[in-house]
């Protein structure tokens, strides 16, 4: 690469940083034009009831009331993205087109109607009008209760227990037999609200070819549109899906929203003659009740070992809080399932998964995806195995870890380029630079007593896929554009074109970089044209730490196309080029026995903390935080990655307690839901970067946006037992948690 080019390994300020600092970046909520109608959409407030009847004509005749939208305007009245079982809205008859039954609310957030009105203010007030007759259902609170099947919420189904997933591998009771050391564990895991800094918002208008077409945030153009059309009855080209700037997504922006509904809303308005676009904006309070979170989960693990610390058998069943719809739970079952037998050569393994239905909030993609749940149960029980069998921690992972030609946990071989050996070996040597912050400096108002402040370190470690899994057809569309004059020998600019999202990764500036490198381009020189399904292909998600992986292999193929075509003459020289990589595989129902995915990304954590164990609060002090990245794109992206997804990981292991009661959030306010503050988070986090080549990935690169996340609360939970001695099979670890947690141990001792 030629040093102006500033490609691949280029680590410059991205092209849309100074918009964003500035505030001149175009969001959704910002974007809305001057003519706008507002919508307001309404949930049902009920977790689970019937609708037996729903009269609008007061909310109708409210003076500035455009249009009322119910369940009777909708084509085919269902949707989800991996399973169609949601209504787009509840209505009291059921909609003859779906076999979803919609006239039921399985969910607090589930949506009623929509309002249409000249000002927020008035769509509010006629919502207030909407007299609903309902019929209150029997709750399933949790998945201890849902999986009696007493209650059933979709009862097309015939059980809350919906998706299983099975592993049977070697003979687990010869591997029992083996075992010096046996480990049981029970674990909680909690939900997780995504509190990304942007609300859900979208426009939607008809646009001057007749496309329903709404502007908006998400993680899939291509996907928001094959879901709009759908419940629109409508065939694809006639929806456009543009995302405008996004301030955070983190899997939160994967499902539905708004598009559905804002679509059928600006339907309604140009069916009255009115070419005026429609706008909504929901509140903090509403986003945080109205879309999905990390899903809660119960898992009971066993481990045996040797007393020289081999593995000889894994058991485990896995119990996912679907909640009331499925989302993504089915795919983020099958991530649990994988990682929850950790990252080591297993030789006996029986591991069974299910995703349960509750009326509770949705559990859908989140960072990490499953991942840190089942990687949570792994390392946990894999840091009770070191201090069992008396062995440094870092030293049973040597003797057990995954590594190049290994057998999986589905009785395949891992995709080449396994590096965790050299991922733990770099964390461990890290992790013994001198520690520079002195304990508990700065942590609470009164200074801790010195006998009570304990410290600790602990220490995990991890994989995580790169791209879709089990079968799903992976695809990934670029298209670039060489310009230039019919004597150039060289091109003078280009165009990506790109559907890929970006939710705050930096992906398009990536995309630009990898432009650059595969056409010598000067990255000054190219232009970017992203996210309208109108103008770029099918990119994927922005999910499964895969687009970087996905998209620099399609920028690739369509660099060399528009070489091609510009040694032919062609200006501009025009490349498309639709990258598929290798097949992944469902797993055998009976054996789990399959290849579920193409690549992989490896990490491992080091951890230190401080316990004030008088007050119950913890200081992270140092995160040695280790990424095997393939090939950085952008240096300070990755880095920025990584520093993100620990602080973000840190709320769900110290802090972030979503409540429910009744099947509703109690806590749906960041001032009762605790994020992270500049003052709680990790002092040190040091980001230690491999860069040993993927052989699929373009230029060796690796998807890791969610790797430093999935290690982080069992390296946490490993360093507070260092410090205390004491296991927290639960979490977050707030401070009444950890007293209670102390005083249980002083009690018992």
């Amino acid at each position: 690469m030629s040093p102006d080019l500033n490609g691949v390994g280029h680590d410059g300020v991205r092209f849309d940083a100074q918009a964003k600092v500035e505030g001149t970046a175009p969001y959704p909520a910002d974007a809305v034009p001057a003519e706008s109608l507002s919508a307001f959409v309404v949930f049902s407030d009920q977790p689970h009831a019937r609708m037996l009847s729903m009269d609008t004509a007061a909310a109708e005749s409210v003076d500035g009331v455009i249009a009322v939208v119910t369940a009777a305007d909708v084509p085919v009245n269902e949707y989800g993205l991996t399973k169609s079982d949601q209504p787009v809205l509840i209505g009291p008859t059921q909609n003859a087109r779906t076999n979803v039954p919609s006239n039921v609310s399985r969910w607090e957030a589930d949506h009623i109607a929509v309002i249409v009105a000249e000002t927020d203010a008035i769509a509010r007030a006629a919502a207030s009008m909407i007299e609903v007759e309902w019929e209150q259902l029997p709750l399933v609170p949790d998945v201890h209760s849902a999986r009696t099947d007493q209650v059933l919420l979709h009862p097309e189904d015939g059980t809350n227990v919906y998706h299983e997933l099975r592993i049977r591998k070697g003979d687990i009771e010869d591997g029992w037999a083996k075992a010096d050391v046996i480990i049981e564990g029970e674990y909680e895991l909690p939900h997780q609200e995504h509190a990304f800094l942007q609300v859900e918002s979208a426009t939607a208008w008809i646009d001057e070819e007749g496309r329903v077409t709404v502007q908006t945030s998400g993680q899939w153009t291509h996907e928001d549109r094959e879901q709009v059309a759908h419940a629109l009855d409508l065939p694809e080209e006639r929806v456009r899906i543009i995302y405008a700037a996004m301030g955070g997504a983190f899997g939160g922006k994967e499902d539905m929203s708004l598009q559905i509904v804002l679509s059928l809303a600006a339907q309604a308005v140009a069916a009255k003659g009115i070419a005026r676009p429609v706008h909504c904006r929901w509140s903090r309070e509403e986003s945080i009740v109205g879309h999905h979170k990390r899903h809660r989960a119960s898992i009971s693990a066993r481990l045996g070992a040797t007393s020289e610390g081999m593995i000889t058998a894994v058991e485990a069943d896995v119990w996912l809080d679907a909640g009331a719809y499925n989302y993504t739970s089915n795919k983020v079952l099958g991530n649990a399932h994988l990682c929850v037998g950790g990252a080591y050569e297993i030789p006996n393994a029986r591991i069974d998964s299910r995703a349960v239905y509750t009326t509770s909030v949705p559990g859908g993609a989140f960072r990490g995806f499953g991942g840190p749940q089942g990687a949570f149960v792994a390392e946990t029980q894999m840091n009770k195995l070191a201090v069992a069998l008396g062995m440094d921690p870092v030293e049973l992972r040597r003797r057990n870890t995954l590594r190049e030609g290994s057998d999986g946990i589905t009785q395949a071989i891992l995709p080449a380029g396994v590096t965790l050996p050299e991922v733990i070996e770099a964390c461990a040597e890290s992790a013994q630079a001198p520690l520079s912050v002195t304990p508990f400096a700065s942590i609470a108002t009164l200074p801790a007593a010195d006998d009570d402040v304990k410290t600790g370190r602990g220490f995990a470690v991890g994989y995580k896929n790169v791209g879709f899994s089990f079968g799903f057809p992976e695809r990934c569309e670029a298209e670039i554009r060489l310009h230039g004059e019919p004597g150039d020998e060289t091109p003078t600019s280009a165009d990506i074109l790109h559907s890929g999202a970006e939710v705050g990764q930096g992906a398009h500036q990536a995309f630009r970089q990898m432009a650059a490198e595969a056409t010598g381009v000067p990255l000054d020189s190219v232009r970017g044209i992203f996210s309208d399904t109108a103008v770029t292909g099918d990119s994927g998600s922005a999910s499964a730490s895969r687009l970087t992986w996905m998209a620099g292999n399609s920028i690739l193929g369509a660099a060399e196309e528009a070489e091609k075509a510009w040694r032919e003459g062609e200006r501009p020289a025009v490349g498309t080029f639709r990258f598929t990589p290798p097949p992944t595989e469902v797993l055998d129902p009976e054996t789990g026995v399959g290849q579920p995915n193409f690549a992989y990304g490896y990490m491992a954590q080091s951890v230190d903390v401080s316990v004030d164990t008088g007050t119950g609060i913890i200081r992270v002090d140092r995160v040695v935080s280790t990424h095997d990245v393939g090939r950085s794109i952008n240096p300070n992206l990755v880095k920025g990655q990584v520093e993100g997804a620990v602080v973000q990981a840190h709320g769900y292991v110290m802090s972030e307690d979503l409540q429910l009661r009744d099947g509703r959030i109690t806590n749906p306010r960041l001032s009762s839901y605790l994020i992270p503050g500049i003052g709680d988070i990790p002092e040190i986090v040091d980001s230690v970067i491999l860069e040993l080549a993927d052989p699929l990935g373009p230029w060796g690169a690796r998807g890791m946006a969610e790797m430093p996340y999935i290690t982080y609360a069992p390296a946490v939970i490993a360093a507070v037992h260092d410090a205390t001695g004491i296991w927290f099979d639960e979490f977050p670890l707030t401070p009444s948690r950890v007293l209670a947690g102390i005083k249980k141990a002083t009690e018992a001792s």
